[in-house]
């Protein structure tokens, strides 16, 4: 580009001024500029730096602004990058109109001219009077980058502007992907919304902030002119994918330990699917158990115990219960619910199994009684392949007592527990319901485990009166 040699100049043809503007937003699109020339030349960082009381300048390390520039609707290189701020060419017209209806005195400077404004007449229409750029020669040939100088301006003006920026901002990093960054809001703040690092919403009940650098057609169309106030509906369904593809821990947990607020979510939360993804990430981790409130209350003996195995129980919503039930997280294992704590639990226990021979012959006499019981009841089923007692037995997670029996599915083996032995009835009582759960092939609190055991306890009983 050519160095400009004399002074001259012309007409911004700035048709529409925004009124609504204010200092800070002029200020937005300077540092948005110098942030882009960053990003598009790889040069070092921006500088903002006070010069006095009311001047500061924002200088970047790029090419250098030509005059030129300021012709352009459209700027065809920050279109072509995806994480460039601005895209229309016209954010520093829109800059220099506002500074100009504000008294900001403000000097571009650059190796091929300086650049300041004015109102001059409009050419061809000399009873017009329109904001000219007036372009002179360089102060400094030699400069690197461009130097914007804005005087008339309060340090609060700048901190405004500044404050729109994630760049400047003091939102900490927990994680980025090909959508955008997951941030940690400041606790007293509402959360941000940015687009390639600049703030267009605020949201005052996200648990999180975020910058979404992977815009759709509907962001797109949503960016206004001023990049301010941009509609949830625009957003939410980026966000909602930035958060699908999380798979960071700390994420996980602030949105899981949000579901424990009883209903009191913050918005995030009220989409299911992310309520899911989340518990599929922090499942990984091995040291939670998610349970309904319900299946909390009810099975207060597996909560205990997987409390006192060091795990932390996480209170879900019905919905997301019946929805990870029998799932897998993002490693392919099974989520840890109460059906899969108690599975981990039957795995892991060892029993301490008493040969028949080393049974008192009380115990003996008792344990053989099994022979009878199942004479009464037709024979051993075919699901029952031994009858063994042990000195200890695994509680049943599943029920509300202690259990005095076991019946274990995958050898088709009933377990009892020795001090059963002890009492005629309660032999026949806890050997009958093992049977039951063998022949129904169904848990305690279960219909179909009900029935099965009222009828085997019908037949006894009708054995039992039929010889009376």
């Amino acid at each position: 580009m050519q160095v400009i040699s004399e002074t001259s100049q012309f007409d911004l043809n700035i048709e529409e001024i925004l009124e609504s503007w204010e200092i800070y937003d002029g200020l937005r699109e300077i540092i948005s500029n110098a942030l882009d020339e960053q990003l598009l030349t790889d040069t070092k960082e921006i500088e903002i730096t006070q010069v006095d009381d009311n001047t500061w300048f924002v200088r970047d390390y790029g090419r250098g602004i030509h005059y030129q520039h300021l012709t352009m609707n459209e700027n065809e290189e920050k279109i072509d990058h995806p994480n460039t701020i601005g895209k229309f060419g016209i954010g520093l017209k829109d800059a220099l109109a506002t500074f100009y209806r504000k008294d900001v005195e403000c000097i571009i400077q650059s190796k091929y001219g300086d650049i300041s404004v004015s109102k001059s007449q409009k050419h061809g229409f000399e009873e017009i009077e329109t904001l000219h750029a007036i372009v002179s020669p360089p102060t400094d040939p030699e400069m690197i980058g461009t130097k914007v100088t804005v005087s008339n301006i309060t340090a609060e003006d700048l901190d405004k502007a500044k404050k729109l920026f994630l760049k400047f901002s003091d939102e900490k990093l927990l994680e980025a992907n090909e959508y955008g960054q997951i941030l940690e809001k400041n606790s007293t703040q509402a959360s941000n919304i940015y687009i390639n690092g600049v703030k267009v919403a605020e949201e005052e009940n996200f648990l999180l902030s975020y910058n979404i650098t992977s815009l759709t057609k509907k962001i797109k169309d949503a960016l206004n002119r001023e990049r301010i106030n941009v509609g949830r509906s625009a957003y939410s369904g980026r966000i909602k994918r930035i958060l699908l593809s999380s798979e960071n821990e700390v994420v996980a947990e602030k949105l899981v330990d949000d579901l424990n607020s009883f209903g009191d979510y913050h918005d995030e939360m009220t989409w299911l699917d992310v309520q899911d993804h989340a518990v599929r990430i922090l499942n990984t981790r091995g040291e939670y158990l998610f349970a309904s409130s319900q299946e909390t209350m009810n099975s207060t003996d597996a909560i205990d115990h997987a409390k006192n195995a060091g795990m932390k129980v996480i209170t879900i919503p019905d919905r997301l219960r019946d929805r990870v039930r029998d799932s897998e997280d993002i490693a392919g294992n099974t989520i840890r619910d109460l059906t899969e704590f108690n599975r981990e639990y039957e795995e892991s226990y060892e029993y301490t199994f008493i040969e028949i021979e080393d049974l008192s012959d009380h115990e003996k006499w008792m344990y053989n009684k099994k022979d009878e019981i199942f004479q009464i009841i037709g024979g051993k089923p075919y699901s029952v392949s031994e009858v063994k007692i042990s000195e200890t037995i695994r509680k049943d997670m599943t029920g509300f007592s202690d259990a005095d029996g076991v019946y274990e599915p995958n050898d088709q083996t009933i377990i009892i527990k020795r001090d059963q032995l002890d009492k005629l009835q309660d032999y026949v009582g806890t050997l009958l319901h093992e049977i039951a759960h063998a022949t129904s092939g169904r848990s305690d609190v279960d219909r179909a485990f009900e029935l099965e055991l009222t009828r085997l306890m019908g037949v006894v009983g009708a054995e039992l009166l039929k010889n009376s």
